[in-house]
Formats: C-alpha cells, structure tokens, sequence
C-alpha cells in the first residue's frame, strides 16, 4: 500500500470505459495517456452505463494496475475493497450510497487507502470522526453529465466552507472545466478530480502545454 500524501489529490482522474463510449481498448489508451501527461491519482469507476461484465472488470483492473505501476501513480478503485485487494490497488473510494463507509474501514483499514465522498456538513462531521478515512471527495462543485445520480452543484462558496470544517484533505469534483478551475482551486482543496475534463479531451497527450487541463494543475 502507498502511504498517503495529499499532494496525490492535485489532480485525480477517475474513469471507466463508459466516458469513453464503451471503448475498453480506448479507455487504456486514454488513461495511460493521462499518466504520461502528469496526473497524480487514478480511480478507476465502472458504472452509470458501463457494458463490461464482472470478470471483464476484473481483467480491466489488473491492466490498469499493471498502467499506473508503470508509471508511479497511486490506483484507486471505485466501491469495492475485495476488487482493490484482489489485483493490488492502493485504495478505495467509497460513496455514501454504496457501501457502508464502516464496513469498508473494518476491512480494508491498514491494507488500503480509503476516500469517502462527503458533499454536506454532516457527512463531513461524520467523516473527522474516522480516523482510517485518508481524504475526502466532495461535490458536485458544478452541475455534471459525467454521473448520473449525482447530488445538486454546491458550488465554490459551500465548497470552501466545507473544505474548512473537513479534518481530512478534500479532493473537489463534479463539472470542472478549464473556465472555473481556477475558482475551485482558490477554495483551497488538495486537489481537483475530473473525468470529461481528460477523458473528453481532444489531446490528451498534451498534458502541461495542452487543453486537457493539466498546464495549470501540475506546475
């Protein structure tokens, strides 16, 4: 298991074939692409459309463990701890309407990172309260196409407050764009988490110099 910095929030993509047509050949060369170009955390998220069975997950995840061993980032995967066990991955992250986060800690605590999703005041009281949880997910920051139960945008205002009241880094997610990223990082978050910001990118491989968001994340 990686030991945790917050500086692997700056910018986290989180991913599954579905935000790429259900193109699972595609979908690794996009991630590995975003890789090379400087993302600092991974989450790998099949669902809300995904077409893959459970064993073709299950292959997807191996390879993508195999990806981001390759290039030094840390692998998360979305809502299941025995998957992130089972092919190595460094953490979970956990939604609060998936599995019950105590579930997860008693676990996964020690052998895993844990992310929890916490978008209102007292889910993030909740969260201080877990000494296992390494950071928190929050958002949507602004309205976005990319999940489709996502809760109603909170915006940067709650998002600062909320990021004040957390004990844990916060990673912001939820229709972040090149147009309002600055504003997101000025609340004071660890980091950014995108998928249509990278995986919706005309070139990904542009990484610092180019429009998939990265330029001003990873200087």
């Amino acid at each position: 298991m990686t030991n945790f910095d917050p500086n692997m929030l700056k910018v986290y993509l989180v991913g599954g074939t579905q935000d790429v047509g259900n193109a699972p050949d595609r979908f690794l060369h996009d991630v590995e692409t975003a890789l090379q170009a400087g993302v600092t955390a991974f989450q790998y998220r099949e669902k809300d459309g995904s077409q893959l069975s459970k064993t073709e997950i299950t292959n997807m995840a191996v390879k993508l463990r195999k990806l981001t061993q390759r290039y030094h980032v840390p692998y998360f995967i979305d809502d299941d701890e025995e998957l992130a066990l089972q092919v190595g991955a460094d953490g979970v992250h956990v939604g609060q309407k998936d599995q019950r986060i105590e579930k997860v800690i008693q676990r996964a605590a020690g052998k895993l990172l844990i992310g929890y999703s916490c978008n209102t005041a007292a889910e993030i009281a909740k969260a201080n309260h877990l000494a296992a949880v390494d950071y928190v997910g929050t958002g949507p920051v602004f309205p976005t196409n990319s999940k489709g139960d996502a809760d109603p945008a909170i915006g940067t205002e709650q998002l600062a407050q909320l990021n004040t009241a957390s004990h844990h880094p916060m990673v912001a997610i939820g229709g972040i764009s090149h147009n309002n990223l600055a504003a997101v990082l000025n609340t004071g978050v660890a980091g950014v988490a995108v998928i249509s910001m990278i995986l919706g990118s005309q070139d990904i491989s542009q990484g610092p110099s180019g429009r998939c968001g990265l330029p001003i994340l990873t200087k």
